[in-house]
């Protein structure tokens, strides 16, 4: 069914839920899946004036892991949207509305108020990883996170660079991949978000509002630490991002989180983390652009690059990946000075 099709299913939809009450329905948000969100206003004044409905092609979409995830991230006290009503054979859901500012409009507006919504944001990530235990979620295991280091190769270099390597560049990017993964995996597990940045933030009280958990997992406690302060949407300086790790290192041993008992290890972790995540996350990009048509998802490469060559300046086992990125400087620059022209 095309995408009209499901518009009209899910407004009728809504109309069978208020049938007395006169609404408009508009999108609320893009998101990087086949998800759409829908802002649905109500003239009259109410309880609720505008509430959020998902609409998730069953096809596509599973609505259950989103509502499995929405009850243990409300058992920790954090601020999620509070599901109203639900249609899994459709794949409709009703949800109470977080508001429309994201971390990263609030802060692109004012940067002043950065630390205030990164300490509000590390606070709640703390809530949901001391609730963590095994056999909840997926666990975030080997063959996951090496499926996703590979939509480097399958999708930013070869359909994007359209780049083949040769058999030493693919043995040193396999031999990298093997390290990568032994410190990922060798991390304390916890509850991970997976995607915990500034555009799953929402600006609200309490705040955070926290959004698009659906793909929540059982792995390494520095992912989503990755994903809030290596954002591939707001670009931070390094100092900057060392100090705000400082504080959650210090504010998760307080509360007996199963950090590393020194920084520097800690730190060291959350770099080799952060190298997997920025690694897929130029795949995916990629792979948004050409499987599904979202090619402003390449505008945001650069920063991931510029996070991924810093890392792997100062440790000598990334060093393959920082000679890849020479390698390929000058064809990424004609490509994707291509897709903006």
């Amino acid at each position: 069914m095309n995408q009209l099709g499901r518009y009209q299913l899910l407004e009728n939809w809504i109309k069978g839920k208020f049938p007395t009450r006169p609404f408009l329905l508009s999108p609320a948000s893009n998101d990087a899946s086949f998800r759409r969100y829908f802002r649905v206003t109500f003239s009259e004044k109410s309880a609720h004036k505008a509430l959020i409905v998902m609409d998730a092609p069953p096809q596509h979409e599973d609505c259950v892991p989103f509502l499995h995830v929405a009850n243990i991230f409300s058992a920790a006290k954090v601020h999620v949207p509070e599901v109203l009503a639900q249609d899994l054979e459709q794949g409709f859901l009703l949800l109470s509305d977080l508001e429309s500012t994201t971390y990263l409009e609030a802060i692109s507006a004012n940067p002043l108020i950065a630390d205030r919504l990164y300490r509000d944001a590390v606070d709640a990530l703390i809530r949901i990883q001391l609730v963590s235990r095994s056999g909840v979620l997926p666990d975030y295991d080997e063959t996951l996170l090496l499926k996703e280091l590979n939509l480097f190769p399958d999708w930013y270099l070869a359909k994007h660079l359209q780049i083949a390597l040769n058999v030493k560049q693919k043995r040193e990017l396999d031999e990298g991949f093997t390290k990568i993964l032994q410190n990922n995996l060798a991390q304390p597990r916890v509850f991970v978000h997976r995607d915990y940045h500034s555009r799953n933030l929402m600006v609200t009280t309490p705040n955070p509002g926290i959004v698009d958990f659906q793909d929540a997992v059982y792995g390494p406690i520095t992912y989503d630490l990755v994903s809030l302060f290596k954002d591939a949407y707001i670009y931070w300086d390094e100092e900057r991002i060392l100090d705000w790790i400082i504080r959650y290192w210090e504010k998760a041993r307080k509360t007996g989180l199963p950090v590393a008992e020194n920084f520097s290890d800690f730190y060291r972790d959350f770099e080799w983390m952060g190298v997997q995540r920025h690694i897929k996350v130029l795949g995916i990009f990629a792979r948004l652009c050409y499987r599904d048509g979202k090619n402003n998802y390449l505008k945001d490469v650069p920063p991931v690059i510029n996070y991924l060559r810093k890392t792997c300046e100062r440790y000598h086992e990334l060093n393959f990946m920082l000679v890849l990125l020479d390698e390929l400087e000058s064809k990424r620059q004609e490509i994707e000075a291509g897709h903006d022209s």
